[in-house]
């Protein structure tokens, strides 16, 4: 293939200092594409805002706790320097790879003027969520989309991939988690350990739209418990609830819940959803729903580690990309190989 590529990695994108954590969340709060706040646009904005300064004080608390920023840039130029790496070495293609987030820098039309400074013409964005949901790949494509209209219009061949629910060695990667995990719960109490997928939450509105968020989710789920050897009890749940509209359910506390209440004590959290570590899974599952485990009289609590730039893991995305790189000029809607069953 002629040129260098560039790849863009599209995420949701985090604070990254203390300062930053009310601009972020007042970028987050302002898109309707995540979360639909009632009235409108005026009422997004005058909701958003109320929004932002009930959960400030929280959320820089939570931050705090996880060192004062979020870790998701970091580790998202990690997964981007790995993938350039097996690209060079295992397919022997030039690629540019780097992030574009959604709600805090570098957004979309910096990655964008990026890449068009280095003359890179062929781009594929490629989402780092698994899961498609208009509240998260969609907003970030269309996002993508009104920059390179606005700003680089006729500049750039683009490939979006929005989905990849089912992609062999995603799941491959997530069951390897799994085990891991299990293997490190003594011996005695391993065989009572339940399984509890945790997957980030998302408004009843969408789904009643057709978003298929929930399908994509339980292809996941469904293939790593096919990947698993033997039969132990399981739950689906959400998490990170905000805002004043019907969510997802049962939250993952409802779930954990549900699970002492059956006599279950020992437990590993299956964060399903999220392929990088971030204030979702270092806070919110690793410190507070640790605490309502010990509360509940939980004897394991454990959280399966995140995906982040798990080797087997990357080379399953490079792969998928280069399928795709393949694929007719300007291609961007799914393909069946992004969603097939495993």
């Amino acid at each position: 293939m002629d040129g260098r590529i560039g790849v863009l990695l599209l995420n949701l994108g985090g604070p990254d200092s203390p300062e930053a954590i009310k601009p972020f969340l007042s970028n987050l709060f302002a898109d309707r594409e995540i979360i639909r706040l009632p009235g409108g646009a005026w009422g997004q904005r005058l909701l958003g805002r109320l929004i932002v300064r009930a959960r400030l004080r929280s959320a820089r608390r939570n931050y705090a706790a996880i060192g004062g920023h979020s870790p998701l840039l970091a580790l998202t130029l990690r997964q981007a320097a790995a993938l350039e790496r097996v690209f060079r070495d295992e397919f022997g293609l030039d690629a540019t790879v780097a992030p574009a987030m959604r709600y805090w820098h570098p957004f979309a039309g910096e990655a964008l003027g990026d890449m068009a400074a280095m003359g890179i013409r062929r781009i594929v964005a490629m989402t780092l969520y698994p899961h498609y949901s208009i509240a998260t790949t969609g907003s970030s494509a269309h996002e993508l989309r009104r920059v390179i209209e606005r700003d680089f219009r006729g500049r750039f061949d683009l490939t979006i991939i929005e989905r990849w629910p089912a992609l062999p060695g995603y799941l491959d990667a997530l069951a390897g988690r799994v085990r891991a995990a299990l293997g490190a719960v003594p011996d005695e109490r391993r065989e009572g350990v339940a399984l509890l997928f945790s997957a980030h939450g998302l408004p009843l509105n969408f789904i009643a739209r057709g978003d298929p968020y929930v399908d994509d989710i339980k292809a996941t789920l469904h293939g790593v418990l096919e990947r698993l050897d033997g039969q132990r009890p399981w739950r689906l749940a959400y998490q990170s609830r905000v805002g004043p509209v019907r969510w997802l359910r049962p939250t993952t506390k409802e779930a954990l819940r549900e699970l002492a209440r059956a006599g279950c004590r020992d437990v590993l959290v299956v964060p399903i959803s999220f392929v990088t570590d971030h204030v979702e899974t270092l806070y919110e599952i690793d410190q507070e729903l640790a605490h309502l485990a010990r509360e509940l009289g939980f004897v394991t609590f454990r959280r399966t580690a995140a995906l982040n730039d798990d080797p087997g893991f990357i080379r399953a995305l490079a792969g998928l990309i280069v399928e795709r790189l393949g694929a007719p000029s300007g291609q961007s809607r799914p393909r069946p190989h992004d969603q097939a069953s495993p």
